[in-house]
């Protein structure tokens, strides 16, 4: 099996995460996992320097507990200080960091959070580069869960390209191992890549796909928040891929169909 340096995956538990460390593991890579339940805490820096020692590349895909703007934009300083800071030290020679497409146009909330996280990593001493990402196709699901009412389930009206997480999660491992694709400047003057699925697909008719599959007799209502500052950019299609992105992976119907025939 061919080997390749080592590299540390931060948020390695999480949604995007795990599926990185899965990659690089069957690529034969060493993987060192970051998370608060290995003992490492990226925002503190507890045993950050340990685990970075020997690294060659480190895959940033951590997140906070909460997408509140204030919380989240001190989550990402801190941890993103912390990692060019103890990774410069160790002798890290990359990082790939995981952001959201349309990010950069949002002025309020946890898009607003990762536009500061974008430009930390960018000015830090290890080169960086932003991977954008749509919505992965777990969110529809965690989405309807925060919207469930009394036998309707409000989804907010959104368009998107919603992509699978273990799709995202290969190109993040090819970029950590210096074979992705090369990424363009973007407007934050820094190199980023876009990737989504497929095809373009409305967050409303997805979530009624999914309460079908699931045999839900729901009524999905959508709906949209007056009270937020970048509401129309979810209808507007800003968080759409531009024309260079990369589209990968399953449709959000491939997708949890596939899951259920893993699962039977």
């Amino acid at each position: 099996m061919e080997t390749h340096g080592k590299v540390a995956v931060a948020g390695a538990t999480g949604r995007v995460g795990r599926h990185v460390v899965d990659v690089l593991t069957e690529q034969g890579c060493e993987v060192v996992a970051i998370s608060r339940s290995a003992g490492v805490d990226v925002v503190t820096g507890d045993e950050l320097a340990e685990a970075l020692r020997g690294v060659e590349s480190v895959v940033d895909a951590s997140s906070g507990a909460s997408p509140e703007q204030h919380a989240a934009t001190e989550f990402f300083t801190a941890a993103t200080h912390n990692l060019q800071q103890f990774g410069a030290q160790a002798g890290v020679k990359r990082i790939v960091v995981v952001s959201i497409i349309g990010t950069d146009r949002f002025t309020a909330g946890y898009g607003a959070a990762k536009q500061v996280h974008e430009r930390a990593m960018l000015a830090g001493p290890i080169p960086a580069t932003v991977v954008r990402a749509a919505q992965f196709h777990e969110f529809v699901s965690q989405l309807m869960d925060w919207g469930r009412q009394d036998g309707t389930i409000y989804t907010p009206k959104m368009r998107t390209q919603l992509v699978a997480a273990r799709t995202v999660g290969e190109l993040l491992a090819d970029l950590a191992t210096g074979r992705g694709p090369a990424p363009a400047r973007g407007s934050n003057g820094g190199p980023i890549l876009e990737i989504a699925g497929p095809r373009e697909e409305n967050l409303v008719e997805v979530a009624g796909l999914l309460a079908a599959h699931r045999g839900e007799t729901v009524r999905i209502e959508p709906v949209s928040n007056p009270d937020d500052p970048d509401g129309a950019l979810y209808e507007s299609g800003a968080l759409l891929p531009g024309p260079h992105a990369i589209l990968a992976g399953p449709t959000f119907q491939e997708w949890f169909t596939g899951q259920a025939d893993e699962k039977a």
